[in-house]
């Protein structure tokens, strides 16, 4: 029989009703001390509960891992707090949702550090322009993380999932994509590293593998995952041979057994990769035997196809859900996918956040 995206899937510990899951989405929303605006959040991710399972937006680890205006974070009391009635407000509405834990590396502006450099694998500074309250400026020169410094960046992604849970989320997901922290690890032309975490892609890997290892023993394998990019240059990020990088991190995750692997690969948008970069998916799928969930662009066919194929087990949709909070019932019924406003994809308040219409809505 055929797999459908409204079959059931276990997704490590959690049981997903439908394979059509929630993109994180970085959109803002936060105040003060990136404390997450409770009942807009609240209403934002309850409408959003038919997906599958919502993999909440990208969420600071730390003060020195975030560097997004208005972005929220989960390494405070008053942060899990906040995040407390959004996780109740899902699963009163019978769903299901994991947050994902964010260091952005280089990508964090001095701005958010009180002049300070940020941190990353090595000495470079990112392409471009970093979004801070006042602005766009350009991205600063990060320094290398020292040896010494590793034990305690992993301790701030274990804290941060332990305090995901504590405020009710059902797991979480560690962020290894689109050219932040870890991934800037990943990657060759990024890390200039001659010590045990760089060099080779065994060495390279190393802390995606430290930090993902340390986190599933203090929260559970089953209830951690991560996502990948394995879709050519990722904001300044690229590798001379991503095949090979991708896979071997695909399986030392396999080994330590998470509860699945997302993928945002093919038809990448805007800043976030190339379009002409090889599916590196197909030999990831052969090393990577628990659920494995692509990303990027899918319409309803092309979603169907690779499930169908065997390639996905499930898929994950970003901007469809921003203006279609029903968008699994839509994608049932075949109704229209409405379009979404990106002036207010980052702006603060209700609207284009929680004023988008289901199908039920529109009827009436």
């Amino acid at each position: 029989m055929t797999t459908s995206l409204f079959d059931p899937i276990q997704l490590g510990a959690i049981s997903a009703p439908n394979r059509i899951l929630m993109a994180p989405l970085t959109r803002g929303r936060s105040e003060g001390e990136h404390v997450p605006v409770t009942q807009l959040k609240a209403d934002y991710y309850a409408q959003r509960a038919n997906a599958g399972l919502i993999i909440a937006e990208a969420t600071g680890i730390s003060q020195e891992g975030l560097g997004w205006p208005s972005a929220p974070g989960i390494w405070s009391d008053e942060q899990v707090a906040a995040w407390k009635p959004v996780t109740e407000a899902v699963h009163e509405a019978g769903g299901r949702i994991i947050l994902q834990l964010w260091h952005m590396g280089r990508l964090v502006h001095s701005d958010f550090l009180d002049g300070a450099q940020p941190v990353s694998s090595s000495a470079t500074t990112a392409p471009g322009d970093a979004h801070t309250e006042e602005g766009k400026k350009p991205y600063v020169a990060a320094r290398a993380l020292t040896l010494d410094e590793i034990p305690r960046v992993i301790a701030d992604y274990v804290h941060a999932a332990k305090n995901a849970i504590a405020a009710g989320f059902d797991g979480v997901q560690i962020h290894s994509a689109n050219g932040y922290l870890l991934d800037q690890f990943l990657r060759d032309n990024a890390n200039l590293r001659d010590d045990k975490y760089g060099g080779s892609i065994e060495n390279r890997i190393r802390l995606m593998s430290e930090v993902t290892q340390a986190v599933a023993d203090a929260i559970g394998a089953d209830r951690t995952s991560v996502r990948l990019s394995p879709n050519g240059e990722t904001q300044g990020c690229d590798d001379s041979d991503p095949v090979a990088l991708f896979t071997a991190a695909a399986a030392a995750l396999q080994k330590i057994g998470i509860g699945f692997l997302e993928l945002r690969e093919q038809k990448p948008f805007g800043n976030f990769g190339k379009s002409d970069v090889p599916r590196v998916s197909p030999e990831i799928r052969k090393v990577f035997t628990n659920p494995l969930v692509l990303n990027q662009e899918y319409t309803f066919e092309s979603a169907q196809a690779d499930l169908a194929s065997g390639l996905a087990d499930a898929i994950s949709f970003g901007r469809p859900y921003i203006g279609n909070p029903d968008l699994a019932e839509r994608l049932r019924t075949g109704a229209e996918i409405a379009p979404d406003n990106y002036r207010t994809w980052y702006s603060p308040g209700p609207v284009g956040y929680t004023d988008y219409p289901t199908l039920e809505t529109e009827a009436a």
